[in-house]
């Protein structure tokens, strides 16, 4: 079986996180236009052309290659209503203008890694196999998990740990990393962030925050994230949804300040005496609190335990 093939049939078999609050909060229409951002195995992809048909259409983007095809295969019956791009969302909306795709009624981000991701061999971003430190989502990036474990300045790695991974130990893990550097695979760096804060002890691999702070890192996701927001905004047409699903608080964090933000009229910094931003709203927030998944959902599926839905709409 090809690695298309197995990350089909794996794809297949996970359900797309939040499906049923995603097509509610998108209030997707017969007819309308949509944009996936992260297209990942197409399992909202597929369920947004399903509740829009007959005539609508959908534009998915992922850096990732092998997403791309997995998503091709498994939208083949909706393949003249489908746009796929193998790019990464903060060129969102560059993509839109050479399509012609805009405006548009709903724009989706489902954050975060794909179980897709997780379970291909030679990919680097879970410790539970043997893997070269990679952690990139596209094959078009340069920079890899290798080259900031292996060659950043002690002060350099910690800060990367502890804005990205929120580890409260990032420089004692630096510490041991420097001494024991140049660290090759994934195996080796989780033994290594194990050793360092004294062994594996509860359920969760100390690990686990130092793997999240480089793939974020590596891929720049937040500073992209920000990016695209800024850009599905000037796509979406009057009412148009946009939907952001993320797994921790990095992401959350931003998305709920961006949404906040743009729904305000004054952005001046606090203490100005007068407003001088002449910014004027251009979104209405569609939920004070982040959506939250069912606990049926959780038990069936714990990847979602961590998901936050955020929502805006277009004015």
């Amino acid at each position: 079986m090809t690695i298309t093939a197995l990350a089909l049939t794996n794809s297949l078999s996970h359900e797309p996180v939040m499906l049923e609050e995603c097509l509610s909060a998108l209030q997707v229409q017969l007819g309308g236009r949509y944009v996936d951002c992260t297209v990942g195995g197409g399992g909202h992809a597929l369920a947004i052309l399903e509740e829009s048909s007959p005539g609508g259409q959908l534009l998915g983007l992922d850096a990732d290659r092998n997403a791309i095809k997995v998503a091709e295969a498994r939208l083949k019956a909706h393949k003249k209503d489908v746009i796929l791009v193998n790019e990464n969302f903060k060129y969102l909306e560059n993509i839109c203008t050479r399509y012609g795709y805009s405006p548009v009624n709903g724009v989706l981000f489902d954050l975060g890694m794909s179980s897709l991701q997780l379970e291909e061999a030679g990919r680097g971003f879970s410790f539970r196999q043997d893997s070269p430190l990679d952690m990139r989502f596209g094959d078009k990036q340069v920079l890899t998990a290798a080259d900031i474990v292996n060659t950043y300045a002690e002060s350099e790695l910690a800060q990367v740990l502890y804005k990205y991974g929120e580890e409260r130990r990032s420089r004692q893990i630096t510490r041991r990393v420097i001494e024991k550097r140049p660290l090759k695979t994934t195996l080796e760096l989780a033994q290594v962030v194990a050793e360092a804060v004294g062994g594996v002890h509860g359920r969760i691999h100390p690990a686990t925050k130092t793997f999240q702070a480089l793939r974020i890192a590596v891929n720049q996701e937040l500073e992209n994230l920000e990016l695209a927001l800024e850009r599905a905004l000037n796509i979406l047409g009057s009412g148009g949804r946009i939907v952001v699903i993320s797994y921790h608080s990095l992401e959350d964090r931003l998305v709920k300040d961006f949404l906040r933000r743009e729904a305000k009229w004054c952005i001046c910094p606090p203490g100005m005496p007068a407003c001088i931003c002449e910014h004027t709203p251009r979104l209405r927030s569609g939920s004070s609190k982040a959506i939250k998944p069912s606990p049926a959902e959780v038990q069936a599926n714990p990847r979602s335990r961590s998901a936050r839905m955020r929502v805006g709409e277009r004015i």
